[in-house]
């Protein structure tokens, strides 16, 4: 079996791990690392996903990295531009080089004795076991399995003669051309799918259970493209990128303080595209930010509505039939092929088997400590984006904060750290927040927890967040040390951060 030894070892060369890896480089330059990567590519979600119209669900300002200029003015990008945005970063810090593609990581096991993660891969390239030493690993997996989505068996599905086809594995070449599509869905999926599958498909249907926030936004945004024309790229970056920030933090803050209010206003912005006669397809029965806001580059997905290209359908599927889908209503939707954006089957750690001195980590069992320690798991960090913003902004902080406890570390001797909750303030709700969105409701049983209050709990909170993992002690009193628990050295930290040290600070 071969054996490797670093300080560092990241699991996953999605946009958290190529992230972490340049952090570690920028700021912990002296630390050996490794990614362990088990697709051929760099990219993770933006590589293995390849349907149709694919796009980040958030602006690229606020999404692309805080030490890496976005300097294309789209606001939301495709996926092979993030693709190439992020293998981009990886080559220019020399992090390409430390990547080890095909390695299916099996198991990781911690010994206090040796202060030390063992961790085992299999190279699928060569069928060979290997395995990796660490002082510390750092889990950027994402939380969802990328073998295989959620898809519920339908009645009949077996009847129909179609083609049935779910977006995380869609085929290479598929031939959609003057075909009726029907899109089974209301997510972000489904959402990007209808109105870039029109051009082609004869019609494309979006059918849905039950309708989601659809907000229209720009597809260049002009005071940032002016921005850019007229500044350096870091200063038009960090500009663009503050009042982004400070624009999605305000709308998601309002919407849970005032929910009916931007309830109406969401719901009015959407009948001026689509009219009142269509709006039981776009009204939601919760509230704004209960789930995630879904958003469309220039109202794409009206436009082919008002076209007669796409239509949508809000019912419950009673049977698929040899040529399409019966409705609860008794409608029928004739179909060629039907897409399942059903939805992620969640998984953490990338299915890995984890244990601690030879006892398992039920991760479903944990905390995590300032969302990214795991409670009881000794030099181990787990990168979680935000829920209600870009998922960066926070997998960046998360990034941050572990490259100045390897530092401390250092700087003090010590070898181990571990986070442990002397206060047992647990609860019920998982580091996702919450989300009302079927995925994470499905995954309760899978996902850490989050506790009644800070340092364990998770307050999806960009500007908040900021003081706490850049300068909030590390010395808390309740991280341990070498197997002490550290003194408690928390000083008050600010709880709003300046908009203007937001842009040309550290963000």
């Amino acid at each position: 079996m071969k054996s490797h030894t670093v300080d560092v070892l990241i699991i996953g060369a999605g946009l958290s791990g190529i992230g972490a890896a340049c952090h570690l480089r920028r700021q912990c330059p002296d630390k050996t690392f490794a990614v362990l990567e088990r697709r051929e590519a760099i990219g993770g979600t933006w590589d293995l996903f390849r349907y149709p119209g694919i796009r980040s669900d958030s602006d690229m300002y606020t999404f692309g990295f805080n030490f890496k200029p976005w300097t294309e003015p789209r606001v939301l990008a495709d996926g092979p531009s993030i693709r190439r945005y992020v293998t981009e970063t990886a080559r220019e810090y020399d992090v390409e080089s430390q990547i080890r593609f095909r390695r299916k990581v099996l198991r990781a096991d911690w010994s206090t004795a040796q202060s030390r993660w063992t961790v085992e891969a299999l190279n699928e390239a060569t069928g060979e076991t290997e395995q990796y030493a660490a002082s510390f690993v750092i889990g950027c997996t994402g939380y969802y399995n990328y073998d295989a989505g959620y898809r519920p068996k339908f009645p009949g599905e077996t009847k129909f003669k179609g083609q049935i086809v779910h977006p995380q594995h869609w085929p290479e070449g598929l031939d959609y051309e003057g075909k009726r599509v029907v899109v089974i869905g209301s997510g972000a999926t489904a959402i990007t799918l209808v109105p870039s599958m029109t051009d082609k498909a004869a019609h494309v249907t979006m059918l849905q259970r039950s309708p989601t926030y659809i907000m229209s936004v720009p597809a260049i945004d002009p005071l940032a493209a002016r921005l850019q024309r007229l500044l350096p790229d870091k200063i038009a970056y960090r500009l663009n990128r503050a009042r982004n920030i400070n624009v999605q933090r305000l709308l998601y803050q309002a919407s849970r303080r005032h929910p009916r209010l931007i309830r109406r206003l969401l719901l009015g912005l959407v009948r001026k595209q689509v009219g009142e006669a269509n709006m039981r397809h776009f009204t939601p029965n919760y509230m704004p930010w209960d789930q995630r806001l879904c958003v469309v580059p220039n109202g794409d997905l009206f436009r082919a509505l008002r076209e007669g290209k796409a239509s949508m359908a809000t019912d419950q599927i009673e049977s698929f039939t040899a040529d399409g889908i019966r409705l609860k209503s008794g409608e029928t939707l004739k179909a060629d092929i039907i897409v399942t954006a059903t939805g992620l089957d969640v998984q953490m750690f990338g299915g890995i088997e984890m244990a601690v001195d030879g006892e398992p980590v039920k991760v479903k069992d944990r905390l995590t400590y300032k969302g990214v320690l795991v409670e009881g798991v000794p030099n181990a960090a787990i990168v979680f984006g935000y829920t209600n913003a870009s998922w960066t902004l926070k997998a960046d902080l998360a990034a941050e904060y572990v490259c100045r406890l390897l530092k401390h570390m250092d700087q003090n001797g010590y070898r181990q750290v571990m986070a442990r909750d002397r206060e047992g303030c647990g609860t019920e709700d998982t580091v996702l927040g919450g989300l009302s969105s079927g995925y994470i409701q499905r995954a309760a049983d899978k996902l850490p927890r989050q506790g009644s209050h800070r340092p364990w709990k998770v307050v999806q909170d960009y500007l908040r967040d900021i003081p706490i993992m850049r300068r909030g002690a590390l010395e808390d009193g309740v991280l341990e040390f070498d197997g002490k628990p550290s003194a408690d050295r928390r000083l008050r930290t600010p709880r709003w951060v300046n908009p203007l040290r937001l842009a040309f600070g550290r963000s």
